[in-house]
């Protein structure tokens, strides 16, 4: 293997259980992670400050993307070769932006309703619905509503689902899918995924890339690293429309599989 590894994961269903956000059975990967000083980056649907939870709960101070890939945080001092990547954000960290703005989005979620279509995002919801519909804490479902790039929303049963995405893309926006639907700019995992790998070669010369997933918001991540993982879903199948070529299927759901694929993929790896 290369010098270096960098792992890219995504969160909910990957490295968290999707249904109490925990990431206890990937302890014992974790750690080989930490004792062997490889990056972990986050790169998630969740907020900046969802993500800072779990940043803290895993002892993380690498970089991490957030909004699926509408801004890259990078601890302030981070990367030496590249101090002045992006602009200099409350003292903590370099951002890049690629999304939308989430005023944007919003009006753009207003337009499709103004068009005959039922959607409701999380800026429609309280927290109180936000805590029935997901799973999460009440503190987490407060977080997830302080967005900047993008915007989760649900839709009514029967709603033509081809004709929503067209019209989506016809307001000149995207969507990608993950737990649920998101309403976003032109950003996606893998531009931010793209653009920090170049920034860890620009500090460390030849590295490796890994990246985790289990949702279709996953692929452009996927496709963007050198060793490309895909976890199972709950029910014990993989997701049928993630078909990156050469992608690992890890057996395991969520953390479960996460926890063997990255012991296995890093087990050889000696840092210098």
């Amino acid at each position: 293997m290369s010098n270096m590894i960098v792992i890219f994961t995504d969160l909910d269903g990957t490295l968290l259980r999707y249904d109490n956000y925990s990431f206890e059975e990937a302890a014992d990967a974790l750690e080989v992670i930490r004792r062997k000083g490889i990056p972990l980056v986050l790169c998630s649907s969740k907020t900046r400050r969802e993500i800072e939870l779990y940043r803290e709960r895993l002892s993380n101070r690498d970089p991490f993307v957030s909004e699926n890939g509408g801004g890259i945080f990078i601890p302030e001092g981070y990367f030496a070769k590249s101090p002045d990547v992006g602009f200099r954000h409350d003292d903590k960290y370099r951002v890049i932006t690629i999304g939308k703005s989430y005023s944007e989005l919003r009006a753009g979620l207003l337009r499709l309703r103004q068009m005959g279509f039922k959607v409701k995002g999380f800026g429609d919801m309280t927290v109180e619905e936000i805590v029935s519909l997901t799973g999460l804490s009440p503190e987490e479902a407060r977080l997830s509503k302080e967005r900047d790039f993008d915007e989760p929303f649900v839709i009514e049963d029967g709603t033509d689902e081809d004709r929503l995405r067209d019209a989506i893309l016809s307001l000149g926006l995207n969507y990608t899918v993950g737990k649920y639907y998101h309403l976003l700019g032109d950003n996606d995992k893998g531009k931010a995924v793209r653009i920090l790998t170049e920034l860890y070669r620009r500090e460390f010369g030849d590295i490796r890339t890994i990246a985790l997933g289990d949702s279709p918001n996953d692929i452009p991540m996927l496709e963007a690293v050198d060793v490309a993982v895909i976890v199972q879903k709950p029910g014990g199948f993989h997701d049928g429309r993630i078909n990156v070529p050469g992608v690992l299927r890890a057996k395991g759901v969520g953390p479960e599989g996460w926890n063997r694929v990255v012991k296995e993929l890093v087990g050889k790896f000696r840092p210098e």
